[in-house]
């Protein structure tokens, strides 16, 4: 008992001089703290503004992929209360230049960047995180009353090319003239794969711009002659109001396999498992691209969108999801 009496004192004396000299050293510390942190500028304050699932950034996001994106944003804020998704809708080229310059830190697009761009970033201390989340298809969309709906692989690659400029050159019955193609804006994503697709330096006379994909639809609906060139994503979910909407204004053309010139071939519309099954011809992968250097709300909103939850939105806007099988179902007659 003796040994416990004196060694309680023992134990009060001793705090109370740990007190009087860690209190010099706190002190000490935070000064340290307070001038270490003036001097790591405005990355360290970023670094303690957001988490995976708090705080506030601005995402880039292809307009192709607008109606994926607010799907995906209202689903991850209604579960994490205190994150705020503020995204930003413009053609691939400016989303992709306001990555480039830091203005945003997470975008969704269709491509992922140059050897270039990645050697640019990572010069400057960035290592550029690319998620695969869909993948996603070009689709050719005509007038509801125009009867010539279906195009040999051949046949695209000449419109495209300007070897092809009249209707009647497709098919000869045809009562329509002069043939127009509408892209959403010549600095998005639409136009940049089909040149890539076809090798196509310029685009003919033939071929005009909107300001987006709701305006190409817009155009396709009121001109007969017209062939708009718009994402899937803005066409294939019968269940979002604003895709239905565009359903029942248009007709999405069919295309038959690369090599196949039979006319009475089978033409393949952009749904999902022959997107998945590489039937249409026409397909390509969706990216989330993030700059961040921490583990921050850029890398928990792509995670989730790679995550189960993400990728059941990715089917249900029409696209293929990345990490999930598409079953495909043979119906015999």
């Amino acid at each position: 008992m003796f040994f416990l009496k004196n060694l309680l004192i023992l134990s009060v004396e001793a705090v109370k001089n740990i007190r009087k000299s860690t209190l010099f050293s706190f002190g000490l510390a935070g000064i340290l703290m307070i001038l270490l942190t003036a001097g790591c500028g405005s990355d360290g304050s970023k670094k303690g503004t957001d988490n995976p699932t708090r705080g506030t950034i601005k995402v880039g996001v292809d307009d192709s992929y607008r109606l994926l994106a607010e799907a995906e944003r209202y689903t991850f804020e209604s579960l994490y209360k205190y994150a705020h998704i503020d995204t930003v809708y413009k053609p691939e080229a400016e989303i992709i230049n306001d990555f480039m310059n830091d203005s945003v830190p997470l975008i969704i697009v269709n491509r992922k960047l140059s050897d270039d761009q990645v050697a640019y970033l990572k010069e400057r201390q960035f290592i550029p995180k690319v998620t695969k989340i869909a993948l996603d298809a070009v689709a050719l969309i005509v007038h509801r009353d125009n009867p010539d709906s279906s195009f040999l692989f051949g046949t695209v690659r000449d419109i495209f090319l300007g070897k092809i400029t009249r209707w009647n050159q497709i098919n000869k019955k045809s009562d329509l003239k002069d043939l127009v193609v509408v892209f959403d804006n010549f600095k998005s994503s639409n136009p940049r794969y089909i040149r890539e697709r076809f090798s196509i330096d310029s685009f003919p006379s033939t071929c005009m711009a909107a300001r987006n994909n709701a305006e190409v639809i817009a155009y396709v609906e009121q001109h007969k002659n017209a062939i708009g060139v718009v994402s899937v994503n803005w066409i294939s979910d019968p269940a979002d109001t604003i895709s239905h909407n565009f359903l029942k204004r248009i007709k999405v053309a069919g295309i038959a396999l690369e090599g196949d010139t039979d006319p009475a071939t089978t033409y393949y519309r952009p749904f999902q498992a022959y997107i998945a099954e590489g039937s249409y011809p026409l397909t390509r992968e969706v990216y989330c691209i993030n700059r961040q250097t921490y583990t921050g709300l850029a890398y928990g909103f792509s995670s989730f969108i790679a995550g189960e939850k993400g990728q059941l939105i990715v089917l249900h806007s029409g696209m293929v999801p990345a990490a999930m099988p598409v079953r495909i179902v043979e119906v015999k007659h």
